[in-house]
């Protein structure tokens, strides 16, 4: 049994993660950690995962060499946290957006901090499994990918190393989230009465995720967000021109022969996702269609699991070299 420490467990995303290594077969719950909540049992604050652990400040001194660390803070209070469990010599993967780009000079830009281990940035594996698999096993620190950009870059990557998208026509990624993608602490926009039948795009432009998709696919693409009213899942359409003699079934089968294998990514013959197909799942459904002169991509994820939690235990898995899929199915 491997110790897992899960670093914020009060949330949305750590408690969804202290359940899941919780039931594991081969992970061991070590702290369970809050700051706010400490003292209480993660039970009576998510009474829907059943996980008796009490809630503590975190002790880096409880941490031990080869330790899992999962951090699942809020972007700018998670990378002093890392480096000392790094330091330490645990295994990290950091489920904030906290080492996710690798240029330092982004961070002042887009999350309003000046990242404090530029060192950690260069070493952080970007740890999308079904791209990264072989360097996420052999890696001390892990950036789980942003929810929003796990949803688009799980389609567009095949399609653009098979360079089967036209180089100089524009991407656009249309998002919209569940409202636990936007974190447990309340605000005016998300709660009950901001949320209940309304619907609306938000950050246009400047929204946090753009450069991490930016970063990974090596292209700009025009990504808007926005807000459902339901609680979890993320739905994506996408819309680009193919190449040159490529159309929706040229495209539908470069994602087909790329994701056969892999566990967790379905490519829908016919068909479109939806956020029922993925609810609760660590899953990523595609389809591809075609719309006159583009192809419309949807793709479908629980924000939660395979868009946070699901993911990050799938990597700790490589990272133990087990069966991704432990505790996953």
């Amino acid at each position: 049994m491997s110790t897992v420490h899960v670093v914020g467990a009060a949330g949305f995303s750590g408690a969804q993660l202290a359940a899941l290594v919780d039931a594991h077969p081969y992970f061991s719950l070590g702290q369970v950690t809050a700051r706010a909540d400490a003292g209480r049992r993660l039970v009576d604050i998510a009474p829907e995962y059943r996980v008796d652990a009490v809630l503590q400040p975190l002790d880096l001194d409880a941490v031990g060499l080869g330790d899992f660390a999962a951090v699942c803070y809020p972007h700018a209070d998670a990378a002093a946290t890392v480096s000392e469990l790094v330091d330490r010599g645990a295994r990290v993967v950091d489920v904030s957006s906290d080492h996710r780009l690798r240029d330092a000079a982004l961070y002042p830009e887009w999350y309003g901090f000046t990242h404090p281990r530029p060192d950690l940035l260069a070493e952080a594996v970007y740890g999308l499994p079904e791209i990264n698999r072989d360097a996420i096993a052999g890696a001390r620190v892990v950036a789980n990918p942003g929810c929003y950009p796990t949803s688009i870059l799980l389609p567009l990557l095949p399609l653009l190393t098979a360079g089967l998208l036209a180089a100089a026509a524009p991407v656009i990624a249309d998002s919209k989230s569940g409202v636990s993608g936007a974190g447990k602490a309340p605000n005016e926009r998300t709660h009950f009465g901001s949320v209940h039948e309304n619907f609306l795009a938000y950050g246009i432009g400047r929204h946090r995720h753009a450069p991490e998709i930016a970063q990974e696919l090596g292209r700009e693409v025009v990504f808007t967000p926005h807000l459902l009213p339901v609680f979890r899942g993320i739905l994506s359409t996408i819309y680009v021109q193919p190449a040159t003699g490529v159309d929706a079934d040229g495209l539908r089968a470069c994602l087909r022969d790329r994701y056969d294998a892999e566990p967790f990514v379905q490519v829908m013959e016919a068909g479109t996702p939806e956020l029922r197909d993925v609810r609760g799942t660590n899953l990523c459904r595609i389809a591809v269609d075609a719309s006159g002169p583009l192809c419309v991509i949807t793709s479908a994820i629980d924000n939660l699991v395979k868009g946070a939690a699901g993911q990050a235990l799938q990597n700790m898995n490589l990272m133990l070299g087990l069966e991704e899929t432990e505790g996953l199915l």
